[in-house]
């Protein structure tokens, strides 16, 4: 039995309009509204009966919905004052839904989220996608499984692999392994964004695939090494690290690799064994 099938459809336009409202651009609002791609993200988090889903965004809750008829508890997490109300409305028949007014950015995942074991599920704002999953990746109480609409060609970097990577590919890829599980055209938002999503599905490590006590190594190394990308890791991790040439080579060959090669090339494992035969070098 389809669960999702008695949820009715929202129109945005016609609900922004009734509380005399507009798609805020500089907060980034576009309203997923087609019943189909509410469904694949849903469908795409895999949620059971008894988990819990954090939702950042809500905006007028056509994805809470969704989420809502999945979950034992979701709270959703909107910093738009003005679109509470219509939240509210739209979120009334759903007990099992608790909004909260803040920015996510600036909100302590583990306070606003007590369980150990939790999803997150939602249509972000393209302009603080990098932030977002940052924020949530480094929190101390990490989510099992992350599920993003994002935008498209930006879910594509993530799943890039090494040749072709970037400091936000790596900046995920440590923490999980992510995949792209469906397209959402433009056409499905209120209003239309100029490119394609795609709903980004992200499964995280008991642990990350570098130790904790590499890991500020290891993303010093990393913003180092892209810093420069056009130019060789020798010279990149030189003027990242303020050390000299020299001194960037030598490290690049206690660690088995050639200092021609630029940052995209390089594994995670290759990051790795950079942090581990190194002393992170001082500012």
């Amino acid at each position: 039995m389809n669960h999702y099938a008695s949820i009715p459809p929202l129109d945005a336009s016609a609900v922004l309009k009734r509380f005399h409202l507009r798609a805020e651009k500089s907060l980034g609002q576009n309203f997923l509204q087609d019943a189909s791609a509410l469904e694949r993200i849903a469908l795409a988090a895999e949620i059971k009966a008894d988990d819990c889903v954090l939702e950042i965004g809500p905006g007028l809750g056509s994805l809470t919905r969704y989420l809502a008829v999945s979950a034992k508890e979701v709270t959703a997490v909107e910093l738009d004052l003005d679109l509470l109300a219509p939240l509210q409305a739209v979120l009334k028949p759903y007990q099992n839904v608790r909004v909260v007014h803040g920015d996510i950015l600036k909100l302590s995942i583990s306070e606003i989220i007590k369980e150990t074991d939790y999803l997150v599920v939602a249509n972000i704002p393209y302009n603080i996608t990098s932030a977002i999953i940052r924020h949530l990746l480094e929190s101390a109480n990490k989510p099992r499984r992350v599920v993003l609409t994002i935008q498209k060609e930006v879910a594509e970097r993530i799943c890039a692999k090494p040749g072709d990577l970037s400091l936000l590919a790596l900046s995920v890829q440590v923490y999980g392994k992510p995949g792209i599980a469906s397209i959402i055209p433009a056409a499905s938002f209120h209003p239309a964004p100029k490119v394609d999503s795609a709903i980004l599905r992200v499964d995280i490590y008991k642990e990350p695939l570098v130790p904790v006590e590499l890991l500020k190594s290891f993303f010093k190394f990393t913003k180092a090494g892209f810093s420069q990308k056009r130019k060789t890791l020798r010279n990149s991790l030189s003027s990242g690290l303020h050390i000299k040439t020299s001194e960037a080579e030598s490290l690049l060959a206690s660690a088995g690799i050639d200092f021609m090669r630029r940052a995209e090339t390089l594994s995670i494992d290759e990051w790795k064994v950079l942090c581990q035969t190194q002393k992170i070098p001082k500012e």
